[in-house]
């Protein structure tokens, strides 16, 4: 079993909007720039910045213009649902590189993404790009069912996106797009079926009797990726349900998992960052607590796999 350590919870300096709490609860996705995290929730419309180290707030940065209904069902359905954050290397107006921030695509208003640009010191610079993810979603609905994208990360000449088989119908699945078409189509704002290279289903296993599936992807220098799953008891992509527990496992190259432990924290694993550092694999995780009430945690753990 991995050992995990709470760092902090994600508090911000400000709510992101008027009457919230001024914490990050869903948290989906973690990159790590430089001194930077950035963490995006599937239950709001910004980004939030904290710093690497210490437990000072953070910051949040809208992505999207408009606001979110606060009652529970009502955001749970205009929300774009950003699961997914992943850095790209240089765009055309980006020259040091990119976050990409993508949707579930678990419903048809769940395809709008946002890429934002960085400077070289890893902090933001630059305008906000909205991304429709439209035609893309819709050719990966056709080839693999209910679509629920939760992880991405570039490998190579790969963007490779983690799908997330909630429920009995649902598949996990590795999508890999073609690098350069992908990067073309962030340039002009939308992903077409084009950049699709291949899809495969994979099959976790299962922990307390429920079905583990992918939630997060994180590179390693040498093209695998660290990725989570969580076992979370709900019928499909749209519904949330009890959680029993949480893995996280290794991809190799070509996308074969080589490595999957249960974490010894109850929670529903929703981002990770890998990096190398001593020989060792070290790992950033957010968890979403499924409660705008409670504060998402950010926790750490090394990995017993080769560096």
């Amino acid at each position: 079993m991995i050992r995990t350590t709470q760092r902090r919870t994600l508090t911000l300096e400000a709510p992101e909007e008027p009457g919230r709490p001024a914490h990050v609860s869903a948290a989906s996705g973690l990159v790590r720039v430089g001194p930077w995290l950035y963490i995006v929730a599937d239950d709001a419309l910004h980004l939030a910045i904290f710093p690497a180290r210490g437990d000072a707030p953070g910051r949040s940065v809208r992505l999207f213009p408009g606001d979110l209904p606060d009652e529970a069902k009502a955001r749970k359905a205009a929300k774009p649902d950003l699961e997914v954050l992943c850095l790209l290397g240089p765009l055309a107006d980006a020259p040091h590189g990119a976050l990409l921030a993508l949707p579930s695509g678990s419903t048809e208003t769940r395809r709008r993404g946002a890429v934002v640009p960085l400077a070289a010191d890893g902090m933001l610079a630059g305008t906000v790009r909205p991304v429709d993810c439209s035609a893309l979603y819709a050719q990966l609905t056709r080839e693999l069912g209910p679509l629920n994208i939760e992880g991405a990360a570039v490998v190579g000449g790969r963007l490779r996106l983690l799908n997330r088989g909630n429920g009995d119908t649902g598949s996990d699945a590795l999508v890999d797009l073609d690098r350069e078409r992908t990067q073309r189509g962030l340039e002009v704002g939308a992903l077409g079926p084009d950049v699709v290279r291949t899809t495969r289903r994979w099959e976790l296993g299962r922990a307390g009797g429920v079905r583990l599936s992918f939630t997060d992807a994180s590179p390693l220098p040498d093209g695998r990726l660290v990725f989570t799953a969580a076992a979370e008891d709900t019928r499909d992509a749209y519904a949330d349900g009890p959680v029993a527990g949480s893995a996280v496992g290794v991809l190799a190259q070509d996308g074969t998992p080589v490595f999957l432990d249960a974490v010894d924290a109850k929670v529903k694993l929703e981002g990770v960052d890998a990096r190398v550092e001593g020989g060792r694999v070290h790992l950033l995780l957010v968890a979403d607590a499924d409660d705008p009430a409670v504060a998402a945690p950010l926790l750490e753990a090394v990995l017993d796999v080769p560096a």
